[in-house]
């Protein structure tokens, strides 16, 4: 008979204790154990060490056919981001908050695949007939090849996964999904590693392309335990906001491809739609007042031009506020501090808002000069000349550093009809470019009016 007993495994890493305890000692988390019954089985565990010797192949003799065989998306950039398109038998995990469009996204996926290939979606959370109002809202074409299924069972998914009898397989979400000899809740630890495991070894067998969508935790990082994204071949982060603006998707990781590769999108009424020009989106509602500032910036490999939004006011309580939408607030307070030791602008007594327009988040350390300078522009009501871009990372000295991929973004400015870019020195030396050393030497330069 198996012996039943008590373990609290933890929901963010899986580690595993005899008894409860408030904080995770593996990971440092608290409140993250849950009870669950462990089944432990002797007479399992000794059959379970027996193994076979492995029939090995010479790494010289082995073919990857399978990298030709791509299955297009029917989204280019999304293809660019997976390295070309899905490849059969791999595993991605798509993730992003809720409402951010991760299911329009896989079933417009769907069903441009389904028109040649044979397609199944299961979806957990919604009826089938849920999922076909969705359908038919975005696309009047009905492929012959597409089946709809719904089921919270990941025995009955990697039952139908082993047929081969379609080449992708959508699974929305992995959270819902349970294994019969697994007695803990949907969403649980266990039950979503050893879900997640035996669909990925039956996609593995077939040669089925398999896309399994994750929550993700209010802290924005992928709900569940860490093992999940090492299981996986692709994790791919679905970002934005999800009232407007545009929507980022990007790869965490890519087992068949680049990491470097961002596709954007705008959610309109038939679905998501490829974004040919971000940079001219961005800048068509520019106002021309003081705190504003183009940011030449990179998404991935691409190149995007965004308005930076500076506004500084008398603080009116005893300690004054710092708010950033779309930029790091640790950073906002160093650069702030950069500002006051090293020009002549006294910040200690204000309030500081800042705000990228258009829903983006910057990770670019590039933007810390424009930052910088639409700040000083507020705090001085000084504007800076409209046909210049900025870009450059500050250095607590207030030295202007250098960074990378400075020819393409002001490639991307020369397009859209900007005259210069305040940046840092470059070598060769390129007309294009107003280079300045450090944050003073910008700020008396270029805010003059």
């Amino acid at each position: 008979m198996a012996k039943l007993k008590s373990l609290y495994v933890c929901q963010q890493c899986g580690a595993r204790y005899p008894k409860w305890s408030g904080r995770c000692e593996n990971c440092g988390e608290w409140n993250t154990l849950v009870e669950e019954i462990a089944t432990v089985d002797k007479k399992a565990a000794v059959d379970r060490s027996s193994g076979r010797k492995l029939i090995a192949e010479k790494f010289a003799h082995v073919t990857a056919e399978q990298s030709s065989q791509r299955i297009a998306t029917g989204f280019s950039e999304v293809d660019d981001v997976l390295g070309g398109g899905m490849i059969p038998g791999g595993v991605i995990l798509l993730a992003g908050q809720p409402g951010i469009g991760k299911s329009t996204l896989l079933m417009q996926i769907a069903l441009y695949i389904g028109q040649t290939k044979p397609v199944l979606y299961v979806s957990g959370e919604e009826s089938a007939s849920q999922v076909k109002l969705r359908g038919d809202r975005l696309s009047t074409k009905q492929p012959e090849q597409l089946s709809l299924a719904t089921t919270t069972s990941a025995d009955d998914i990697a039952a139908t996964v082993k047929t081969s009898e379609y080449n992708l397989v959508v699974v929305d979400s992995m959270q819902t999904m349970a294994m019969a000899e697994i007695t803990s809740a949907p969403g649980t630890v266990s039950q979503i590693t050893n879900s997640a495991n035996i669909i990925i070894r039956a996609a593995k067998a077939t040669n089925t392309a398999v896309v399994l969508v994750g929550h993700v935790t209010k802290e924005g990082s992928i709900a569940g335990p860490k093992v999940l994204e090492h299981l996986v071949d692709v994790v791919l982060q679905f970002e934005g906001d999800r009232y407007g603006g545009f929507k980022l998707l990007r790869a965490v990781k890519n087992r068949f491809g680049s990491t470097a590769e961002v596709a954007l999108f705008e959610m309109q009424g038939d679905g998501l739609r490829h974004v040919d020009n971000p940079s001219a989106q961005l800048l068509a509602e520019r106002g021309q007042e003081d705190g504003s500032v183009i940011l030449a910036t990179l998404e991935g490999n691409r190149p995007l031009l965004v308005e930076i939004q500076a506004l500084v006011n008398p603080t009116h309580f005893g300690y004054p506020k710092r708010t950033a939408s779309g930029f790091d607030l640790n950073r906002l307070n160093v650069l702030i501090a950069v500002l006051e030791r090293r020009t002549k602008l006294k910040l200690a007594e204000s309030d500081i808002f800042i705000n990228v327009v258009g829903g983006l988040r910057l990770q670019d350390p590039a933007a810390d000069l424009a930052v910088c300078m639409a700040i000083a522009s507020a705090a001085a009501k000084r504007k800076l000349d409209e046909k210049l871009v900025v870009y450059g990372e500050v250095g607590l000295s207030g030295e202007i550093r250098s960074v990378a991929a400075s020819d393409r973004r002001a490639k991307e400015a020369k397009k859209l009809g900007f005259l210069g870019a305040i940046a840092p020195a470059s070598k060769p030396k390129n007309s294009f470019l107003r280079s300045v050393a450090d944050l003073r030497e910008a700020l008396n330069t270029f805010l003059t009016k």
